[in-house]
C-alpha cells in the first residue's frame, strides 16, 4: 500500500498578542553558542552518568552535551529527540532542579552542576530554528490508531507509531493543540506560541490527523473509536480544578487556579483593582499561581497552605523563587468562607493541626481581590467507566509499565494515568505505549 501523504493541520487560530501572559521575560534566559560550549566543556561525561538515571525519559546527556562540546549541534539535537520528541519544551519546563541537575554528580563536589536543561534547550532551539529534520514515517502498514487528547503524551506517542508506519488520528476537544503545554506552563518557563510551533514541528513527520473540536464520549463515542482504529491511546491529561466546597466560591474573584493560569496564556486577564491575591495550596501549581500573580505587579500576595513549610508538595525550589519575589505564606492554615459583597473582599481562614483539624478559636481574615484555587484537578478516568476490562483508581486509569490498560487494543499515558506529573513523564508514557501498541499491533503481544 502506497505511503499516505502527510495531512496537513488546518490553521490554529491565532493567539491575541496581547494575551497576559506577554508580559513575562525568560526565567532562564537561552544560551549564545560561546556560552552553551564553555558549559559544555564543564562536564566531566561520567561513565555512569547519574543525570541519565534521572530523566524519565533516558536521554543520553553526556553524550548530547559532548557533541555541543565540539560543535556538533545538529548530532546533539538528534540525540536529545531519539529519546525524547518534545526535547525543546522539556528543556524549558523541567524541573531539572530534581531531575537531572539534581543528580550531577558536581552537587557532591561543591561546585555548581552542570546547566544541562539550558544546554539542551541550546541544542533543540538551534534544531527548529535551522529547520533539521531527524525522522520519517516508517512505511505504511494498514494499521490505525486513535489518540484521545493534542497533549504531549499524545503528540509523543503518534510520533513514535509514525515512524512504525501506522496512520494515527488525534482527537482534541479544543480549537488549540499541545495541551497542558499550551495552555497550563508557566510563562517564565514557556508561552503559548512555542509549545503550539513545537506540536506542529512534532505533526510534521505526516500521516498525523488532528481533529479538533471533537468531545470524545459525545461528538465521538468509544465503540466508534474502537470500531475506526486497531489501537486507542488515550492522553487526555486533567480536568477542571477541584474546589473546597465552602461558602462564597461563586464570588467574582474566586477562580480555579488552573482555569486563571489558562486564561492569563491565552487571552487577557483583568487585574484593574487587584491589589491582594490569595493562593489556596501547596503544590506545583500554588507555586505557578503565586509566583505569577507576583509577576504581573500584584502588591501583596499569600499562599495559604494546610500543612508545614517542610512537608509541601510544591518544588522547594520554586517556592524559594517566590519567596525572593515577595510571597508570603500563611501555614496550616486552611479557607472556611469567601466573603465579599458583589465581589471578592475577604477570605477567611482557620488555623489546623498537625492532622488537618480545625484549631477552635483560630479564625483569622485575609483581605483579597483574588483568591485562586489550587488544591488538584479532576480525574478524567470516569470518561472510560463503560469499557470493560479498564480500572480506575480514584479517577485515574490504571495501566501497567506499557501503558495498557486491560482492556484489548486500549493503551493510556500523562496525567490521566500517572495522577499529574511533568511533561516529560508524559513524553516518556506515550512513547513507551506506542511501542507496546505497534508490539500488538505486529502480533509481538497479544
Amino acid at each position: 500500500m502506497a505511503e499516505p501523504a502527510p495531512t496537513p493541520l488546518s490553521p490554529v487560530p491565532p493567539l491575541p498578542i496581547d494575551r497576559t501572559e506577554a508580559a513575562f521575560d525568560d526565567a532562564k534566559p537561552a544560551m549564545t553558542r560561546d556560552q552553551a560550549v564553555a558549559e559544555a566543556n564543564r562536564c566531566l561525561f561520567c561513565s555512569d552518568a547519574p543525570c541519565i538515571s534521572a530523566c524519565p525519559t533516558a536521554i543520553d546527556i553526556p553524550q548530547f552535551i559532548r557533541k555541543i562540546s565540539t560543535g556538533n549541534v545538529k548530532g546533539s539535537a538528534r540525540t536529545i529527540f531519539e529519546s525524547n520528541i518534545l526535547g525543546m519544551s522539556c528543556a524549558r519546563v523541567c524541573p531539572v532542579e530534581v531531575l537531572c541537575v539534581g543528580a550531577c554528580v558536581y552537587n557532591h563536589m561543591d561546585a555548581p552542576p552542570i546547566q544541562i536543561g539550558r544546554l539542551q534547550r541550546y541544542a533543540t532551539d538551534t534544531a527548529f530554528e535551522k529547520d533539521w529534520r531527524f525522522f520519517e514515517a516508517g512505511a505504511d502498514t494498514g494499521r490505525s490508531v486513535g489518540l484521545i487528547g493534542a497533549g504531549p503524551a499524545s503528540l509523543a506517542a503518534g510520533h513514535e507509531l509514525r515512524r512504525h508506519g501506522h496512520r494515527c488520528t488525534i482527537y482534541e476537544q479544543r480549537s488549540l493543540i499541545g495541551g497542558l503545554n499550551a495552555t497550563g506552563v508557566a510563562p517564565y518557563k514557556m508561552r503559548t506560541d512555542r509549545a503550539v510551533e513545537e506540536a506542529k514541528w512534532v505533526l510534521r513527520i505526516g500521516g498525523i490527523d488532528v481533529q479538533r473540536g471533537v468531545h470524545v464520549g459525545n461528538g465521538v463515542t468509544l465503540a466508534e473509536l474502537e470500531r475506526r482504529h486497531d489501537a486507542v491511546f488515550v492522553g487526555v491529561g486533567l480536568g477542571a480544578d477541584a474546589m473546597l466546597g465552602v461558602p462564597g466560591e461563586n464570588l467574582p474573584g474566586v477562580r480555579g487556579a488552573v482555569d486563571w493560569i489558562e486564561q492569563m496564556k491565552l487571552r487577557t486577564v483583568p487585574l484593574d483593582g487587584v491589589r491582594r491575591c490569595v493562593v489556596v495550596g501547596g503544590g506545583n501549581t500554588a507555586m505557578d499561581a503565586v509566583r505569577e500573580a507576583s509577576g504581573l505587579g500584584i502588591p501583596s500576595v499569600t499562599m495559604v497552605y494546610r500543612g508545614k513549610e517542610p512537608h509541601m508538595p510544591g518544588y522547594a525550589h520554586e517556592w524559594s523563587e517566590a519567596k525572593d519575589a515577595g510571597v508570603r505564606a500563611e501555614w496550616q492554615a486552611l479557607p472556611v468562607a469567601f466573603e465579599g459583597d458583589a465581589r471578592l473582599q475577604r477570605v477567611r481562614c482557620v488555623r489546623v493541626d498537625d492532622h488537618k483539624r480545625p484549631v477552635p478559636g483560630s479564625e483569622f481574615v485575609l483581605d483579597a481581590d483574588l483568591a485562586l484555587i489550587a488544591i488538584g484537578q479532576a480525574r478524567l478516568g470516569p470518561m472510560l467507566a463503560g469499557l470493560e476490562g479498564i480500572t480506575l483508581d480514584k479517577g485515574r486509569i490504571v495501566v501497567d509499565s506499557h501503558g495498557f490498560t486491560g482492556r484489548k487494543g486500549w493503551y493510556a499515558g500523562g496525567d490521566c494515568a500517572n495522577g499529574g506529573k511533568e511533561v516529560v513523564n508524559a513524553a516518556a508514557e506515550g512513547k513507551a505505549a506506542a511501542r507496546a501498541i505497534h508490539a500488538f499491533l505486529t502480533g509481538a503481544i497479544a
